[in-house]
């Protein structure tokens, strides 16, 4: 295991532990959706829209970056 898997696994891991918290304390809006609807005003047709290609792209680029190697920027 090299040192960037370790710091990859804490930084998931970290996620996931304030995921599962932010689940079970029973307050509302600190989950990541609830935090991401709010970034990008989703309930708004521009920011459901913005939100919408935003993720479409990253969607993209990451399928062809991890299958075909795509670098950023796409070249």
């Amino acid at each position: 295991m090299e040192i960037s898997d370790a710091i990859w696994a804490g930084i998931i891991g970290a996620g996931v532990a304030f995921e599962v918290y932010a689940l079970t304390n029973g307050k509302q809006g600190d989950t990541l959706s609830e935090t991401t609807r709010r970034t990008f005003r989703t309930r708004t047709r521009a920011g459901a829209i913005l939100f919408g290609v935003a993720w479409g792209s990253f969607s993209i680029w990451y399928l062809g970056h991890i299958l075909a190697g795509w670098a950023f920027p796409l070249s």
